[in-house]
């Protein structure tokens, strides 16, 4: 009876500590080979019939029970290539180098070319002034139009502008707009008196000359043109010597012109000569035409040197038979100073008014000129 009892509290320990964690955990038994289980049978069951009560249960390390506990993640293991990887384990891919390069079916911009540095010469930003001074020699002259008065008759319409200007004043301002371009606003002035002997019998506006007068003429000429010059070439300027422009103008031309007989307001004997209504006689005859007109053209600039500019331009307008204006200019312009430049040259200038009106006055000119212009920046 007594090794019944012990026989059962041992075997209720055992149950209690393989149940309790991180403290023991029942260990199964090897397995035996066939030889030894058929040679002792008895043995292996009397024992474990009546276990020894002297020596407590072997229990097992702590370590190796945490081992036990704990679950064993395998270790990845590289799939040879072309191998499908065993059931539950995740496929691990081929190292970096052995994978091929992706492909894109979209080219690739190629890089952007260098930046090339942008010279802008004197001109080219901020503004400037310029005064010129030029000396037109040629004689301009007034004709009757399509429509000049019926009731002259037996007269001539064409007279020749005497005299010859002292110089013609030019003004110019400049103002760079955008990547070398610029606007420009030129004024020109010029006035000339001169007297001659008419050898016919002559009309000049409301007034008419017998042949042998003696005839005085003034003219005066103003123009004024508002002008947007366009880089063309080349783009991108970069550090090149050569400017290419195309020039798109706007001109207002006024000619004014009068007539005289000052040696015909006195008698033989020195007595005023009176009209119909006792008023000192009026033998002066004036008129003035006007050209409102577009103009196109082309300009060109080279930099030999970083002080030397050489320039030509010109432009111009008009429709045959009717009406035109042009002018140009070339010169060679040297810097003397950061911001002051010395110009000279030959410059071209011609008009004709409308000729659908009772007189048209056409002139044209060609002669030197010289300038000093001052440019607000300097290289």
């Amino acid at each position: 009876m007594k090794n019944l009892l012990t026989g059962f509290v041992c075997t209720c320990l055992l149950v209690i500590a393989g149940n309790l964690p991180g403290r023991a955990q029942e260990k199964k038994p090897d397995p035996q080979p066939a030889e030894q289980a058929a040679t002792a049978p008895t043995a292996t069951t009397n024992a474990a019939a009546t276990p020894d009560t002297s020596q407590p249960p072997p229990s097992a390390p702590a370590d190796e029970t945490a081992d036990q506990q704990q679950p064993q993640t395998p270790s990845p293991q590289t799939q040879p290539a072309g191998q499908t990887p065993p059931t539950g384990q995740t496929p691990v891919p081929p190292p970096a180098e052995d994978q091929p390069a992706p492909h894109s079916l979209i080219p690739k911009a190629p890089p952007p070319p260098p930046k090339v540095p942008d010279v802008r010469r004197p001109g080219e930003s901020g503004f400037w002034v310029d005064v010129e001074g030029w000396l037109p020699r040629e004689h301009p002259y007034q004709n009757g139009g399509t429509k000049w008065p019926v009731s002259v008759t037996g007269s001539s319409l064409f007279l020749t502008l005497q005299g010859k200007p002292k110089y013609a004043g030019t003004v110019e301002v400049g103002l760079a707009v955008g990547l070398h371009n610029t606007l420009k606003f030129i004024a020109n002035d010029f006035r000339a008196s001169g007297d001659y002997t008419t050898p016919i019998e002559v009309t000049a506006w409301n007034q008419t000359y017998s042949g042998g007068t003696y005839v005085s003429t003034t003219y005066h000429v103003e123009s004024a043109k508002l002008s947007y010059e366009y880089l063309t070439w080349p783009f991108p300027v970069g550090s090149r010597k050569i400017r290419l422009k195309t020039l798109w103008q706007m001109q207002f031309t006024q000619v004014s012109t009068t007539f005289d007989s000052p040696l015909d307001y006195f008698d033989s004997n020195g007595n005023p000569v009176l009209d119909s209504n006792g008023q000192l006689v009026n033998l002066s005859g004036s008129g003035t035409k006007h050209i409102v007109s577009p103009e196109f053209g082309l300009g060109f600039s080279y930099y030999p040197s970083r002080h030397v500019r050489i320039e030509a331009e010109g432009s111009g307008f008009g429709f045959p038979h009717h009406y035109y204006v042009w002018d140009g200019d070339v010169s060679v312009n040297y810097r003397v100073m950061k911001h002051f430049e010395i110009r000279a040259g030959a410059r071209g200038y011609g008009f004709k008014t409308s000729t659908d009106s009772d007189y048209f006055i056409k002139g044209n000119y060609l002669s030197a000129f010289a300038g000093v212009r001052w440019y607000s920046n300097s290289e």
